[in-house]
């Protein structure tokens, strides 16, 4: 199965991204899957004229990254918490696709805040169902996001690992029985 985490924070110096490329180093290590790490800071989209029905139908600087999303069985997004929201630089790169129809979506939010983005899951799971995906139950919702990571994605506390674990063995359970 095709999996793509996608990094949903513009922001130069991330925390979110290292959470991201910290899941992104856990599924390629623990799993059989193959799987992609979108950023969007590398991906500077302009904001929606024309969604795009067909990787060939996107412009030829964004082909790349059209054929990925088309090709994605399922998502992990990660993204910040903005004024009790997620990230518009993630929304925007969705929205420059169709429907994703029967994809299964994984939710990680980070803050460094005590709430860890709990209001952008919610948010999230309404957008999920917007774009006909299936979003898992399961969530990693991280609260000081900026104490948990280092720069180069590696977790800093040991004690975050079993929400990890969890939150793969729920989302990878779904989406295989979804994309069968």
């Amino acid at each position: 199965m095709k999996i793509e985490i996608i990094s949903g924070s513009p922001r130069p110096d991330s925390h979110t991204y290292k959470e991201a490329l910290f899941i992104y180093n856990h599924f390629k290590t623990n799993t059989q899957h193959e799987v992609g790490l979108i950023d969007v800071r590398e991906n500077p989209l302009p904001l929606l004229e024309k969604v795009w029905s067909s990787a060939e139908a996107a412009p030829e600087q964004f082909r790349s990254l059209a054929e990925r999303m088309f090709a994605a069985q399922a998502f992990i997004l990660v993204t910040p918490e903005y004024n009790g929201g997620y990230s518009p630089a993630l929304k925007n790169l969705f929205d420059h696709f169709p429907k994703q129809v029967h994809k299964t979506f994984g939710i990680v939010t980070g803050s460094a805040g005590p709430m860890g983005g709990m209001r952008a899951t919610q948010q999230l799971q309404l957008y999920i169902n917007a774009l006909f995906g299936i979003a898992s139950p399961y969530m990693i919702v991280t609260p000081h996001v900026d104490k948990k990571f280092d720069a180069e994605g590696n977790l800093l506390d040991s004690s975050f690992q079993a929400n990890v674990d969890t939150f793969t063995a729920e989302f990878l359970w779904l989406a295989e029985k979804v994309s069968v």
